[in-house]
């Protein structure tokens, strides 16, 4: 069987692209239809969170070593170069 080398299908991540693609145009046009008005979205009832009761368990302990990290300061005398800039002159050759 021949491979063709510019084929999409054999280029990596190919088919993986088209699908995220399908996927966020499909989102934006069901987005841009909601949006213009072109169908409504009615719930029944109230929409509120689930709840959720957490009882019993405990926590463990743990005990944790780290390093020692000694954070200090030391004065340092460095060179800082000088930056000169002269305007470029206006003799009226720019604008020919």
């Amino acid at each position: 069987m021949t491979t063709y080398p510019d084929d999409p299908a054999n280029r990596p991540g190919g088919a993986g692209r088209a699908i995220v693609l399908i996927a966020v145009v499909a989102v934006a046009a069901l987005a841009l239809a909601w949006a213009l008005g072109l169908f409504n979205l009615d719930t029944s009832g109230k929409l509120e969170a689930p709840r959720v009761a957490v009882t019993g368990g405990e926590v463990p302990d743990v005990q944790v070593e780290t390093a020692d990290i000694d954070v200090g300061t030391k004065t340092t005398e460095i060179e800082v170069p000088t930056v000169e800039v002269t305007p470029a002159g206006d003799d009226g050759k720019a604008n020919r």
